[in-house]
């Protein structure tokens, strides 16, 4: 098991969005395509968390895309005051093995939803 902690506040799911949107960038092709929807489902995650704080979810989705892009990977939705903070000053943490766990079984449960459609084909 994964032992170990991670900033919360969507920290997480906007770095990983970011790095693989900067990665779909050298991608071509379909391949491009997907990696890009997948970088925006991971957004859904801060987007839903500004939204159940009562805060504006496009606005703080923005500004977290943008404190990412400059480089601060610890940045993540303050619920509390409504700001972007650094999530580990703020000793804002969550356990690694949940994000792994629900990244793996969305994009599991994903591949099984085109394997049925037979968008994708089947071994």
């Amino acid at each position: 098991k994964k032992r170990f902690m991670i900033g919360g506040g969507g920290a997480p799911e906007a770095e990983c969005a970011l790095r693989l949107t900067q990665w779909a960038k050298t991608l071509t092709g379909v391949q491009s395509y997907c990696v890009r929807a997948f970088a925006e489902a991971l957004e859904i995650i801060p987007y839903t968390l500004a939204e159940n704080a009562g805060i504006n979810p496009i606005q703080m989705v923005t500004e977290l895309r943008n404190r990412h892009n400059l480089g601060d990977y610890a940045g993540g939705i303050n619920v509390r005051n409504g700001t972007i903070t650094d999530m580990w000053a703020e000793k804002i943490v969550q356990p690694l093995l949940v994000n792994t766990s629900e990244i793996q079984l969305a994009t599991e449960c994903v591949g099984m939803i085109l394997k049925i459609d037979d968008l994708i084909p089947v071994r």
